[in-house]
């Protein structure tokens, strides 16, 4: 006879021990399942304002801000060889009234804490079984285990990856495309300091992203072809260190290389709904792209916060029959933006052709000189919707203004 809970969650990943704390805090009996990890992850994730509120909200941050460094400064410089090369573009945070665009952090430190606060939360439930099996039933979503046990919930969380085994279970078909290209990661030390601004060249094989750490420490998200990242990371660390320093042109001084690289095959992958029956999708069950921007896990978690919306309005735990559909519907304009603009922005790296390079720089030249542009996309950057509700608060006041001076005159 199977278990019984309030919702499921089914993935051990970020996504998937955020999913698990947020329903926990709202009191859902909720169980994660949730294989311990084997090998380390060695990437690093910048954290923007709203994710990094609402992990203030679940008690996480406060376990993990000082091994956070903050994202005053983003830069992109172009380091192609190409005829027609964009301008260096600064983004700086406090132009929208912002002392950081975000806070970076490694993820092996944020899945510990996230981890430790599911394991202190009363309402949830880990199993480290994998999911072998899932069904969407009327009332309710079924998970068999592969040890044997059977837990049911009224609604399923999909956490579980590109191969998720609950989109499986209600039909959900994906979108995906393959990259000619593969992320080395690692994070290494240097002997100027980063003054918090992150560098990201493009190159004609991808970015190449230096994002700072506390101290003279940075992370390292270089996009190439998959048999240059082979090379790299077989010409031991000493040898990549000199590359590292060669490509931000002795920028940060001498470079350390502090954890071992590791290397990430890159694909795209959409699914075509985000929710179905008693099933929403989370994180990589629904959406995956190239590390580029810090969109992956951001908006991951804008998935969780959406989802955390919707089942406070619905304001019943015993039903959460339409939560799917809603959601789905809620999710589309966020995932489908984002995922199409950094498939454009990488592809547009890849191509070699003259008007695309063109079309690049200009666009990059305009977003240098234009400062309102800039700010917009800064702020939709941080926080979908802000920069449209700014530009309507900035109409609204030069309405305002006018009929003010009319009343004193």
């Amino acid at each position: 006879m199977a278990e019984e809970f309030d919702a499921l969650v089914v993935g051990g990943g970020l996504t998937g021990a955020t999913a698990a704390l947020e329903l926990g805090y709202k009191g859902f009996r909720t169980a994660f399942v949730a294989p311990r990890i084997a090998e380390p992850d060695g990437r690093t994730t910048a954290l923007m304002k709203q994710q990094v509120t609402m992990l203030e909200r679940l008690g996480v941050w406060e376990r993990i801000s000082d091994r956070a460094a903050p994202l005053a400064t983003m830069r992109i410089i172009d380091g192609t060889r190409r005829l027609f090369r964009a301008p260096t573009v600064a983004f700086h945070a406090g132009e929208i009234d912002e002392p950081a665009f975000a806070h970076n952090i490694a993820n092996a430190a944020l899945i510990e804490a996230m981890n430790d606060a599911v394991g202190e939360n009363e309402s949830v439930t880990r199993f480290e079984s994998m999911a072998s099996e899932a069904r969407s039933e009327r009332d309710g979503v079924v998970v068999s285990l592969a040890d044997g046990t059977s837990l049911r919930g009224g609604l399923g969380i999909a956490a579980d990856g590109r191969r998720s085994v609950l989109r499986r279970a209600v039909g959900i078909h994906t979108h995906t495309r393959s990259y000619p290209q593969a992320a080395l990661v690692t994070v290494f030390s240097h002997r100027l300091p980063h003054d918090n601004v992150s560098n990201e060249f493009h190159t004609e094989d991808g970015p190449f992203t230096q994002v700072p750490l506390p101290g003279k420490r940075s992370s390292l998200v270089w996009v190439m072809r998959p048999r240059d990242a082979e090379t790299l990371i077989n010409l031991g660390t000493d040898n990549l260190a000199r590359r590292i320093e060669e490509r931000m042109q002795s920028m940060l001084g001498r470079v350390s290389i502090e954890a071992e690289p590791q290397r990430f095959p890159l694909s795209g992958l959409v699914a075509h709904r985000y929710g179905a029956r008693r099933i929403v999708l989370v994180g990589e069950a629904a959406h995956v792209f190239p590390p580029i921007g810090a969109q992956g896990l951001n908006l991951a978690l804008r998935d969780v916060l959406t989802l955390s919306r919707i089942i406070d309005q619905k304001g019943n735990r015993g039903d959460l029959s339409g939560v799917p559909s809603v959601y789905d519907r809620a999710r589309r304009v966020d995932i489908l933006s984002r995922t199409a603009a950094v498939d454009l922005l990488n592809r547009s790296l890849l191509g070699g052709l003259l008007p695309a390079q063109m079309l690049r720089g200009a666009g990059l030249a305009v977003l240098k000189e234009v400062t309102p542009l800039r700010n917009v996309l800064m702020r939709e950057g941080m926080r979908p919707g802000d920069s449209l509700r700014a530009v309507g608060e900035d109409i609204a006041e030069r309405f305002r203004n006018p009929l003010r001076r009319d009343r004193t005159n």
